[in-house]
């Protein structure tokens, strides 16, 4: 069984159709990127396997349960680490991962060993009884990361996870990622607008623009399939993406404020 299949998925703002009719599917264990400018669609994409949107068309599977049908049931199965920051600075991290643990509803028994044993595995437990305002931009993602895996999920939705954060924290931030996926068997979708990252870090991705799906497979694949076997993952993407309407997701002076001012508190 696939952990996620997207098919022939629509969404429309009024008149605005931000997503037309894409689909794929991601294996189990697999580590998938969903790539693409600003505008492609990804981020309705993810808005709709979080269950916060229902497709104006078309349908999504979680482990086999359709999303909009199931949204209770996906959202036991999902971990959702959005674009900009959730984690409360003015609690400290154990008390973040508490009020994410109670949201998720773990069992009260079992909440403080799965909130030690996590901050632990993603290294930040030394610093579990400091308020986050005080944490660095990558224990701030490893915590918010912790926090979506306390409900023990079968598939991790990541948005932009290492946004504005410099290459040591970005190599920290993955290589607690794959030491849970080798513990768990864990799934991730993963969204990011940098190429080398996905190159290293996705099996395979699908390059988004103009709303559809103009690539899917691996790296490798993508670069031998426009006889760019010599190049790069971000030539694939520039020869994918060229040409195509780029703003489709609405994407205002809101959006990119609230984007830079991400990147400047993870910074």
């Amino acid at each position: 069984m696939k952990a996620l299949i997207v098919d022939e998925l629509v969404v429309r703002y009024g008149d605005f159709v931000a997503v037309q009719g894409a689909g794929f599917g991601v294996e189990a264990g697999e580590v998938f990127g969903l790539l693409g400018p600003n505008g492609a669609g990804k981020t309705s994409i993810m808005r709709v396997l979080t269950t916060l949107l229902r497709p104006a068309a078309g349908r999504a599977w979680i482990l086999g349960h359709e999303v909009a049908a199931e949204a209770a049931t996906v959202r036991q199965l999902i971990g959702y680490v959005p674009q900009a920051l959730s984690a409360d600075g003015s609690l400290t991290g154990r008390e973040n991962a508490s009020l994410f643990a109670q949201l998720h509803r773990v069992p009260r028994s079992e909440r403080a060993q799965r909130i030690d044993a996590m901050l632990d595995l993603m290294d930040i437990g030394g610093a579990a009884d400091r308020v986050v305002r005080s944490y660095s931009g990558g224990m701030v993602r490893r915590l918010e990361i912790a926090c979506a895996l306390l409900h023990r999920p079968r598939l991790l939705l990541l948005d932009e996870p290492t946004i504005g954060l410099d290459p040591v924290a970005r190599r920290a931030v993955w290589r607690h990622l794959a030491e849970m996926r080798e513990e768990t068997g864990l799934t991730m979708l993963v969204t990011t607008h940098l190429m080398e990252e996905a190159e290293e870090q996705c099996q395979r991705v699908a390059v988004m623009s103009g709303g559809r799906i103009r690539g899917e497979g691996t790296p490798q694949d993508l670069r031998a399939s426009l006889g760019a076997t010599g190049g790069t993952l971000e030539d694939v993407f520039v020869a994918l993406t060229s040409g195509t309407e780029a703003d489709t997701e609405g994407g205002d002076l809101r959006d990119i404020s609230r984007t830079r001012r991400t990147a400047r508190r993870l910074g």
